[in-house]
């Protein structure tokens, strides 16, 4: 199992959280409260940590892509500079996915 933080398992996490909550709430468990309480900010912790790594990496190929376009169009290179741009638009994309 991976260690990085994952949107999908947070969001997880967190519905799962809030379903023990509300089972706490109707039966007066304050054990089952209070695990679904941490397991939701777990699960939120987790989706908002995801969330910026996937931002930062988007920000890393958006850099890179334009450097690659920016020099593959002064040397005339349209192979390099199309790599940049498509890494460029990859980046872009990826930080349109993952703001907040």
């Amino acid at each position: 199992m991976s260690s990085d933080p994952s949107k999908t398992t947070g969001t997880v996490k967190n519905t799962m959280g809030k379903v023990e909550e509300t089972i706490g709430d109707i039966t007066g468990s304050e054990s089952w409260k209070t695990f679904g309480q941490e397991r939701r900010v777990q699960g939120e912790i987790e989706r908002k940590e995801a969330q910026a790594q996937g931002y930062a990496e988007g920000t890393k190929d958006r850099l890179f892509g334009k450097k690659d376009q920016l020099v593959g169009a002064v040397t005339g290179d349209s192979s390099q500079e199309s790599a940049g741009r498509a890494l460029n638009e990859k980046g872009q994309t990826q930080q349109d996915w993952n703001q907040s």
